[in-house]
Parts: structure tokens; C-alpha cells; sequence
């Protein structure tokens, strides 16, 4: 592992199949004011999760070294456009977590447990966080066929464990965090998206910050923030987030993962712009969306329909498809 050549963009890293189990604290580290720190994601009915349409799915954020941070993970990923599918990961840094004077310098590995054998599949990686560079960009880490192969230990009644260790960030704290996210099957009863349609009768008329009524779906209730000339440096864009409006009803710890669109309307010919994601809410996330939804531009142009004089139409479909539980262990030495 060398550091990154240029900040913001990640080394290549190095991968490879790990001779035995990985304990956190085996690993030499530099002098530093932190021990190393873990964040373990098991997936439970993983397979479901590959019925699902190709994207990401984030974890729930996650604190280490005093940062927020959430794990993603495309189970059926595609290097430049090729048909291979990998399971690929990425660490990102809350963007709340980041001041436009803050550099964060991590080390960290990225592993799928080997579950049989002990024989983790690694891929260990540097990256230089900060505003404009919040990602660590994709790993491709292995192609899904061989997560797949009984033989492989990835796979194990069908439970994937994913996990981030970090070697070396600017500030520390001495906790492992560990979250299980299970993933509901395709025919479960909250599969099926629950639709709230929010109809904007003068569009000129909202706030630069503007919120829906609220509404209730899958026993949650929920509103959407739009600012209409978009935040900070995306002023010509559309802004759309979907909101938990009391994530307090949720277990301590826990969190769901919903599968979720935001649709702008096209009134004229019904070729609607819509974005899709699969996130997880909770106390510490209660928000989702696109800063830059669509650019002001289109969304005004007649030919479009999304405007039609000062009406405009904004569409969510909701489905729960899963749930999850966050546990911290103190001076916690071995994962087990």
C-alpha cells in the first residue's frame, strides 16, 4: 500500500485472499493516537438483495475516530460496461462530518469473510477525504460468480459479511461497530411500494426551502423537502429529498432500508423524470435524495411537461425491504 498521488482519488490498493482469519488488532499500524477500528455488515437473505434492480445499498452511518461514515456495496457491479458482475465496495464520508478546512487521511481494508475456511478476501486501500472527495471510489472486489461458489465461504446460509477495517485516520476512537442488515424476500407484504402524490399548485410561490404535507406509508411518516433553485453550488438545479419525520419510533439502534423513487411528472406526454435509490433510515439518517435532481432548465422547458404553467406534479413510491441493528462494542479486540 503506497499513499495516494493525488489527493482525493484513491491508490489502486492491493487484493488478495488473506492465509487465515483476520483479527483487527494482528495488523502492524505506525505510532498513531488511534487503535485500529472495525465496522462489520452482515447481509442476511443476500440473494434477495440480487432480485433486486443493479445499484448500490448503503449502510447505516456508522461512527469511527469522531466521523460519520456508511459502507456501499453493488452486489452485481460492471467494470467500464462489461458484462462480468462483481461484488464491489466503497467507503464514504458523511458530508456533515466534513468542513470545507477539513482533510481527512485514512488507510483502511476493504473484506468479504470467508465464513468456512477463515480465508478473507481483502483489498486494502488509502484515500485523502474532503468536500470535494467524500468517496473512496469504487473496489471492484471479486466477480459475484465466485461470492456465489459454495466452495468460497462468502456465501453462507444465504448471509454475506462485509467489512471495513481502518489502519489509520486522523482522529480515533477505540470502538468496534458492527451492523446486520436483513433483507426482506421479494414477496414479502412491504415489497410492493406505496405511491403519495404531492400536486404543487404554484410553483413560483414556494420557499427557497419548501416542505409536502406530511403523509404516512408502511407505518412511518414521511415528507419531501424540495428547494426549487437547488443548494449552495448546484443553484440551477432542482433539489428533492425524501424525509423520516420522527425516526425516534424506531428501535434504539436500528434502522430500514427502503427502496424509494421521487418522480417529476410529465404532464404533456408521460415521460416522467424519476430517480430510484436504496438507503437506509434512521436516527442518525433521516434524509435521502438528489441535490441536483434536474437542472432548472429542463425542468421549465414547455416541451418537457414537467411545468405547465405554475402546476407541477411530484410523485414517491416507498417499499421497506429490509431492517437493521447497529452494536457497538467497547474496547472490543477480535470480531468474532
Amino acid at each position: 500500500m503506497g499513499a495516494s498521488s493525488s489527493r482525493g482519488r484513491p491508490n489502486q490498493g492491493q487484493s488478495k485472499k488473506s492465509k487465515g482469519a483476520v483479527a483487527p488488532v494482528a495488523w502492524p499500524v505506525p505510532p498513531s493516537p488511534m487503535q485500529q477500528t472495525t465496522f462489520k455488515w452482515r447481509i442476511d437473505g443476500f440473494s434477495s438483495l440480487l432480485d433486486k434492480d443493479e445499484g448500490w445499498i448503503q449502510s447505516s452511518v456508522f461512527e469511527i475516530s469522531g466521523l460519520n461514515w456508511y459502507l456501499k456495496l453493488n452486489p452485481r457491479d460492471r467494470k467500464s460496461g462489461g458484462k462480468s458482475e462483481y461484488v464491489s465496495l466503497r467507503l464514504r464520508l458523511d458530508d456533515c462530518s466534513l468542513r470545507s478546512d477539513t482533510v481527512v487521511e485514512a488507510s483502511f481494508k476493504f473484506l468479504i469473510y470467508d465464513q468456512s475456511y477463515g480465508k478473507h478476501y481483502e483489498h486494502q486501500v488509502s484515500h485523502t477525504f474532503q468536500t470535494e472527495s467524500t468517496s473512496s471510489g469504487t473496489s471492484c472486489m471479486i466477480p459475484l460468480r465466485t461470492l456465489k461458489e459454495q466452495s468460497s465461504g462468502f456465501l453462507v446460509g444465504n448471509s454475506c459479511v462485509f467489512v471495513v477495517e481502518f489502519i489509520k485516520v486522523v482522529t480515533s476512537k477505540a470502538n468496534d461497530t458492527i451492523e446486520t442488515l436483513f433483507v426482506q424476500k421479494t414477496n414479502n407484504t412491504f415489497s410492493d411500494p406505496d405511491v403519495y402524490t404531492w400536486n404543487i399548485e404554484d410553483f413560483f410561490a414556494l420557499k427557497s426551502r419548501d416542505y409536502s404535507p406530511k403523509f404516512e406509508i408502511s407505518g412511518h411518516k414521511w415528507y419531501i423537502t424540495i428547494k426549487p433553485s437547488g443548494s449552495g453550488d448546484n443553484g440551477n438545479f432542482l433539489s428533492l429529498t425524501l424525509n423520516m419525520k420522527e425516526p425516534h419510533t424506531l428501535h434504539q439502534n436500528c434502522a430500514i432500508l427502503v427502496e424509494f423513487s421521487i418522480c417529476i411528472k410529465d404532464q404533456e406526454t408521460g415521460k416522467h423524470k424519476k430517480r430510484t435509490g436504496r438507503c437506509q433510515f434512521g436516527e442518525n439518517s433521516t434524509k435521502w435524495g438528489w441535490g441536483k435532481f434536474i437542472t432548472l432548465e429542463n425542468f421549465k422547458d414547455p416541451s418537457y411537461g414537467y411545468l405547465v404553467k405554475t402546476k407541477c406534479c411530484i410523485e414517491v413510491e416507498v417499499a421497506i425491504i429490509g431492517s437493521s441493528k447497529m452494536e457497538s462494542i467497547t474496547g472490543s479486540s477480535n470480531m468474532e
